[in-house]
C-alpha cells in the first residue's frame, strides 16, 4: 500500500511558538505598567505584566525577575520580531537591554491533517500502551509521546493532529512523517 506522504506534511501549520529570554535585571512591574501603554498588570490574577504586540501578533509575559516569555507567535521570526519591539520599548523607558539577548524556543505547537479518519481504539493498542494515553471519557484525542523527535502528538478521530513540544519547525514535519509511517505499518491508515 502506497501512502501519499506530501498531503499530511503540506498541511502542517504552526499555531504557537513559545520562547523565553531575559534582560538580566529586576523590573518594577507597577511602574512599567504605568509607563508602557497597553500593558496589562493584575498581580492578583497573574504575577507578570502582559504586553501584546499587533504586528506580529504575540504576547510577552514580563516578570519581575527580568525574565520574558513570548507566546502566541506563528513563527520563530515573529518571536524575534515581537521581542525586538519589546526590547525597544524597554530601552525607550531607559531600561538597559543588551543588544541581542539570548532567545530560547521552548515549545512549537503545530497542527496537521492526516487526510483520513482514525480508529483511536485500534491505534491506542497498536502504538503501544506505554507511549499512549487514551481516555475518551476524559479527552476526545489520543495522546502519543514520541521519542524521536521528542514531541507529543494529539491524534483525533477526524485525522487532525496537534504536535507539541517541538523546539524547531522541522520537528513537526519529522513527527508527521513518523506517525503516518507507524499508522500505515499498523494497517490503520484509510
Amino acid at each position: 500500500m502506497v501512502v501519499e506522504m506530501t498531503a499530511p506534511a503540506d498541511s502542517i501549520e504552526i499555531q504557537n511558538v513559545v520562547a523565553s529570554t531575559g534582560i538580566g535585571q529586576e523590573l518594577d512591574l507597577e511602574a512599567l505598567a504605568e509607563d508602557l501603554p497597553g500593558a496589562d498588570f493584575n498581580p492578583d490574577n497573574f504575577p507578570g505584566l502582559v504586553y501584546r504586540t499587533q504586528e506580529p501578533k504575540a504576547a510577552a509575559l514580563i516578570f519581575r525577575s527580568g525574565k520574558i516569555v513570548c507566546t502566541g507567535a506563528k513563527s520563530i521570526d515573529d518571536v524575534h520580531e515581537a521581542l525586538g519591539i519589546i526590547f525597544g520599548k524597554l530601552r525607550d523607558l531607559s531600561i538597559p537591554v543588551e543588544e541581542a539577548p539570548d532567545i530560547t524556543v521552548q515549545n512549537i505547537v503545530s497542527s496537521a491533517d492526516l487526510g483520513h479518519s482514525l480508529n483511536l481504539n485500534a491505534l491506542a493498542i497498536g502504538l503501544g500502551l506505554e507511549d499512549v494515553e487514551y481516555e475518551p471519557e476524559q479527552f476526545p484525542g489520543l495522546v502519543y509521546r514520541m521519542d524521536e523527535p521528542e514531541v507529543v502528538i494529539l491524534l483525533f478521530g477526524s485525522g487532525k493532529i496537534v504536535i507539541t513540544g517541538g523546539k524547531q519547525p522541522d520537528d513537526a514535519a519529522a513527527a508527521v512523517e513518523r506517525i503516518v509511517e507507524r499508522i500505515d505499518d499498523l494497517g490503520l491508515l484509510g
